[in-house]
């Protein structure tokens, strides 16, 4: 397609924040490369563990994904459908999650390539915005979790409790960790 240069940028940037190149720092992948157990399904406090930001990015590239196959309807309506029921993380449930990851992001970035700018400016179905809006908005939504995460992996790597609320607790000198 000609009229593709914004398509081809969003497209790049989704890329970018996932695969890595991005000016921000980590990529997606990279902050999640080699992730145990332990550390996905680190808790303290009330924040959300990795494993269950996973799902919730995964969630709205889902809802992305949808709304540019035409659906109109589907909608991320509870906590589960946005964060998961996520009790317990296991290899096999860590793995499940970056696998989902992975496809939403090719998948998301496939029926892209098969638009034209013009798309852009059309009004996502059952919404009052834009796909350059909700594109746009995936971006910056990945972002704003990546970061996140890099904070959590911090912040469980040194160990740090909180008093007030449960939580799980690791050691980060246990080689299963990271």
């Amino acid at each position: 397609m000609e009229n593709n240069a914004n398509i081809k940028n969003i497209v790049r940037l989704l890329n970018a924040g996932f695969h890595g190149g991005a000016w921000h720092g980590p990529s997606l992948l990279e902050l999640t490369k080699g992730l145990k157990v332990k550390m996905a399904a680190y808790k303290a406090g009330n924040i959300h563990t990795i494993a269950e930001l996973i799902y919730h990015i995964t969630s709205w590239r889902l809802f992305a994904l949808k709304r540019i196959q035409g659906d109109a309807v589907y909608n991320i309506e509870n906590e589960k459908m946005n964060f998961g029921d996520i009790r317990t993380v296991d290899e096999f449930e860590l793995e499940t999650l970056m696998m989902e990851l992975t496809l939403s992001q090719d998948e998301l970035t496939r029926a892209l390539e098969e638009k034209d700018d013009s798309f852009l400016l059309e009004v996502v179905p059952g919404a009052e915005y834009t796909y350059d809006t909700l594109l746009n908005g995936i971006i910056q939504h990945d972002v704003y979790h990546s970061g996140q995460i890099a904070i959590i992996k911090k912040l469980a790597a040194k160990g740090a409790r909180y008093d007030d609320v449960e939580s799980s607790y690791y050691e980060s000198s246990d080689p299963d960790f990271y």
